[in-house]
């Protein structure tokens, strides 16, 4: 099992995508019309610095999230914040800061100042925009991924079942809906030296997605998808497919709604994910510890009243897909699953009131790895990864390994 605490941090700045030895029309494929801003376009960053380690188990904490606030939070301000990154940081003076660069950059400055601690930096995740993100790892590989919506109708069915098996599997589904769905599409490369991907061939491969699927009823008016399922997992393989015929994507996570998504790689992985939210309250404490070094390790966090958190529980699962049916596994059954373990934390004081931690601190590490256990055994031990945010800023994570 691998652990990883995440912080998030903003920050805001300028830059021009443009690398000076091509020629305009190589910056302008590689880079789209923005290239041609002299002087730079803005945005509204969002980093991730991912951490892992051992948990210690007197404290419960891989890592204080303080400090990542605090040192990642001092490079990012000195270094990033309210820059024109090609002039007022070095790294970019000959580097174009994509934002595969720039989360690049952000590891490699972020990584020094935590040489000190058990937990190692191993990965920073970058939001540019809604629609553009990059990761970088400490092996050096990096991500590129990008994002588009489309809008469609459906009948969830797949033709390889009789009509009784789908109105059992798929129940009121099996009648016409519609979602919009936001996909992302994930290219990877080992040492990413050049731009992962040219905006020139993304926007093509969009354009042509958006016209084969966008406003379509996909059972009826899809060419491609006549003899397929129409479930989440099959259309994001089908997607991962179209594109793979041009682009060397790695993965597609396809959203049809924001808490629920599958997820293809083109490998033959499949995955399902779903999203669920419950609030509770509970203290950061150490009973051997003095008041004052409770303070000084927790802060607010130690309030002897408590505090709480609305939390946002994310549970990945993996395994077999089924060709026939189109599934991994039942959206039902998924849900029920993932509501019944989270039950008996909803609206109690996670300290008090639950038998979970009366012997340990309820650290977030502390609860994603107390909620993997309920929710692997509702669901077959296929749970590959769960995520749990107490805020949009500090994010657990347990992931099979």
């Amino acid at each position: 099992m691998l652990l990883t605490v995440s912080k998030r941090l903003e920050f805001s700045a300028s830059r021009r995508l443009f690398v000076s030895r091509w020629t305009d029309s190589e910056n302008l494929a590689a880079f789209g019309p923005e290239t041609r801003a002299q002087h730079g376009t803005g945005r509204n960053y969002i980093a991730y610095f991912i951490f892992s380690g051992r948990v210690d188990p007197v404290t419960g904490m891989l890592i204080n999230i303080s400090e990542i606030k605090k040192r990642a939070g001092d490079v990012v301000d000195n270094q990033f914040d309210h820059k024109f990154l090609n002039d007022d940081n070095p790294a970019f003076h000959d580097l174009p800061p994509t934002a595969e660069n720039i989360a690049r950059q952000l590891f490699i400055d972020v990584a020094p100042v935590f040489t000190d601690v058990d937990a190692k930096l191993v990965a920073c995740h970058l939001i540019e925009t809604p629609d553009r993100t990059a990761t970088f790892y400490a092996d050096g590989a990096a991500e590129a991924n990008y994002w588009f919506e489309f809008s469609a109708a459906r009948q969830t069915m797949s033709p390889r079942l009789t009509p009784s098996e789908n109105a059992r599997l798929f129940g009121a589904a099996v009648a016409i809906h519609g979602h919009n769905y936001r996909a992302r599409l994930t290219f990877r490369k080992e040492k990413a030296d050049r731009p992962i991907v040219q905006q020139h061939d993304l926007d093509a491969c969009g354009d042509s997605l958006r016209q084969e699927l966008d406003h379509r009823h996909l059972n009826e008016e899809v060419p491609g998808l006549k003899d397929r399922p129409i479930t989440t997992e099959s259309l994001a393989a089908y997607i991962g497919e179209r594109v793979k015929a041009s682009l060397p994507i790695h993965r597609v996570r396809l959203h049809e709604r924001a808490d629920f998504f599958a997820e293809a790689w083109t490998e033959g992985n499949m995955f399902l994910g779903m999203q669920m939210r419950f609030s509770a309250a509970h203290r950061l404490h150490v009973p051997s510890f003095s008041d004052e070094k409770n303070a000084a390790l927790f802060g607010k966090c130690d309030n002897p009243r408590g505090h709480g958190h609305l939390y946002l529980a994310e549970a990945t699962l993996g395994g077999k897909y089924d060709e026939r049916s189109g599934t991994l596994y039942d959206f039902v059954a998924f849900r029920k699953a993932l509501s019944d373990s989270i039950e008996p934390w909803q609206d109690r004081h996670l300290d008090l009131e639950t038998e979970d931690f009366g012997k340990i601190s309820s650290t977030g590490e502390n609860i994603v790895r107390a909620l993997w256990s309920k929710i692997d055994t509702r669901v077959n031990q296929q749970l590959v990864r769960l995520r749990l945010w107490e805020t949009k800023n500090n994010r657990f994570t347990l992931r099979r390994t």
